[in-house]
Parts: structure tokens; sequence; C-alpha cells
């Protein structure tokens, strides 16, 4: 407990002149809800991709079997 009256002393004594890390930290977030998303509808995701390349796949057979 000794620490986390420490730790909360210094962060309100500490004065911030630099916020460049704020960007960073939102930049991060950014990329966990995203990642998180992703694994969340990674099947969704996976079976929409598969249906596009065979789509493409098979127009492209049909474009070699005309010549």
């Amino acid at each position: 407990m000794k620490l986390m009256n420490k730790v909360n002393k210094w962060l309100k004594n500490k004065k911030v002149s630099n916020q460049s890390g704020q960007g960073m930290t939102e930049y991060i977030l950014l990329v966990v809800v995203i990642l998180a998303v992703a694994g969340i509808f990674k099947d969704q995701i996976i079976g929409a991709v598969r249906g596009k390349m065979n789509t493409v796949s098979g127009k492209i057979n049909d474009f070699d079997e005309r010549e």
C-alpha cells in the first residue's frame, strides 16, 4: 500500500510538459482494438478472403481456358 501511495504522490507532483506519449498510447490502443476485432471475427474474415480468392482463381482459370 505504501508503494501505491508513493506512486500516486509522484504522479500528482510530476509535471508533464511533453505529451508526445499520448499519441503513442492512442496508436497502441488502436492496434489492440483492431487485433481484438480481428480475433473475434477471425472465422468470418478467413471465409470472406477464401471466397474472394476462389472467385479470382476461377476467373483466372476461365481466362486461361479461353486461350
